[in-house]
C-alpha cells in the first residue's frame, strides 16, 4: 500500500495559479503511475491528469489540457499538479491516487491507493 498526502489547496482568484503536491510513503512509489482526480459538490469524481512512473509520459483531461501540468520527483516521492488559468469550474476537492496498472489510465476504479484530498476554490 502507498500512503498519499495532498497539500497546496486553498482559495485562488479566477485566472490565478495554484500548485498541488502529493507526497507518498509506503510501498515503492517510483513504480506507480500516479493520477490526479477531482470532485466538485454534487458531481462525480473526474480524472484530471496522470503521469507514468518515470515521468516520461503524461495524460490530461481535455478540460485542463494546456492549463495544468503534472510532474513528479521520485527522489522526493512527490507528484505535483501545477494549475494555471484557473476557472471557477475548477473548484473541487483534488485527490491523488496510485495505480498498479502498467500505463496511463483515466478510470478511477483502477487506482488502489488514494489520498484524503485537498480543497481548491476558485473565486469569480
Amino acid at each position: 500500500q502507498v500512503q498519499l498526502v495532498e497539500s497546496g489547496g486553498g482559495l485562488v482568484e479566477s485566472g490565478g495559479s495554484r500548485s498541488l503536491s502529493c507526497a507518498a510513503s509506503g510501498r515503492t512509489f517510483t513504480r506507480n503511475t500516479i493520477g490526479w482526480f477531482r470532485q466538485a459538490p454534487g458531481r462525480e469524481r473526474e480524472f484530471v491528469a496522470a503521469i507514468s512512473w518515470s515521468g516520461g509520459r503524461t495524460l490530461y483531461a481535455d478540460s485542463v489540457k494546456g492549463r495544468f501540468t503534472i510532474s513528479r520527483n521520485n527522489t522526493k516521492d512527490t507528484v505535483y499538479l501545477q494549475m494555471n488559468s484557473l476557472e471557477p469550474e475548477d473548484t473541487a476537492v483534488y485527490y491523488c491516487a496510485a495505480t498498479l496498472t502498467n500505463g496511463l489510465v483515466r478510470d478511477g476504479r483502477l487506482y488502489v491507493d488514494w489520498g484524503q484530498g485537498t480543497q481548491v476554490t476558485v473565486s469569480s
